[in-house]
């Protein structure tokens, strides 16, 4: 096991369940287009180019936490990384678009052997190290993959969602092709500690679309396979989760937290599902598009019952969303959202 040392004191208290008046803070997608730092960047460098050099993806992943002083980063990266390294191609034009689907057993033989596909996956712990080295020492780093089924989605159809049917009825294909993306992912994380994440987020777009026996056997048993080898490092988010699936996320042995959508009363996930590792969320997103006045509005009612609960009853909180920031989002929401969030728990 790779040994941890967490950077952000409120970060390790949600993740070691120390009780703590103020939360760490941290938004999926904080860095990206909504951010004038990134759309400054990306008048010079591809979305390609800002992934895969390392100095480029820390710039990236620097400039919000600067901005908006939020307690942890995150690597700058696409979850579809690990697709293109086993073999299958990725441009962006401007959304992702694969070089080819996997349709049949036969198109499994296209893909490269896990040792070699590796190799492809590399910059990634390029990108961690010269994160870390760039951001405040105070600033907790974590890393991200993409969900076992998300990647089978974008495999075979292309995409996360749509008519998932072929995925469903074919267990022998998603079984096989489990074979080859686990190993890969074990590596991938891997590579992601070993270069300075405290812990590996990993995020479904597709997984939400689930019954619960699917959602075990595509979801919750593969990420078992992977928190086993790593364990207290993997975190997991499926977005558009029902309340079984969070039942069976909470019930991963080893997970070190998870993240819930804007769909959930916060107090009530913290008092059921809280104690066993962190929980990240779960302001919506869509607020942030308010008028100023019905802002501060909304950040107070959803705030103030968080806050009425005892500090014990809500360790492990990590304020951030539903999802992630929307494209377009004014900057001065995610501030007035941050700083909110620190003046009514430090009062």
């Amino acid at each position: 096991m790779i040994t941890t040392k967490y950077h952000n004191e409120r970060f390790a208290n949600a993740i070691q369940l120390v009780p703590q008046n103020t939360p760490p803070i941290w938004f999926m997608r904080q860095a990206g287009r909504y951010h004038s730092h990134y759309r400054k960047l990306k008048e010079t460098y591809s979305f390609m180019d800002l992934c895969k050099q390392p100095e480029l993806a820390a710039e990236v992943a620097l400039g919000p936490v600067k901005e908006f002083g939020f307690d942890v980063s995150i690597l700058f990266s696409d979850l579809l990384f690990p697709l293109e390294a086993l073999g299958m191609g990725l441009t962006y034009d401007p959304g992702p678009k694969l070089s080819f689907s996997l349709t049949s057993l036969a198109d499994l033989k296209k893909l490269k052997p896990v040792d070699e596909a590796i190799e492809g996956l590399h910059f990634q712990k390029e990108a961690v190290i010269r994160t870390r080295e760039v951001l405040p020492k105070d600033v907790s780093l974590i890393g991200f993959v993409g969900g076992p089924f998300t990647l089978m989605t974008y495999s075979s159809i292309g995409k996360h969602d749509g008519n998932l049917s072929f995925i469903k009825t074919n267990q022998e294909f998603v079984d096989q092709f489990y074979s080859i993306l686990l190993p890969l992912l074990k590596r991938n994380i891997e590579l992601q500690l070993q270069g300075g994440a405290e812990v590996v987020m990993m995020f479904d777009t597709a997984a939400g679309m689930l019954d619960p026996f699917n959602f075990r056997r595509y979801v919750t048993e593969p990420i078992t396979e992977l928190t086993k080898a790593f364990p207290n490092q993997v975190g997991y988010y499926a977005k558009n989760s029902t309340e079984a699936q969070i039942r069976q996320i909470h019930s991963i042995q080893n997970l070190v937290g998870f993240g819930v959508d804007h769909r959930f009363s916060m107090p009530t996930i913290l008092q059921e599902f809280g104690g066993k590792g962190f929980v990240q969320g779960n302001f919506d997103q869509e607020l942030l598009f308010a008028d100023k006045s019905t802002l501060k509005q909304k950040i107070q009612e959803y705030l103030l019952p968080i806050r009425d609960l005892d500090p014990k009853d809500r360790v492990g909180w990590v304020a951030g969303l539903g999802h992630g920031v929307l494209q377009y989002t004014p900057e001065e929401s995610v501030h007035l959202l941050i700083e909110t969030t620190r003046k009514v728990f430090n009062t």
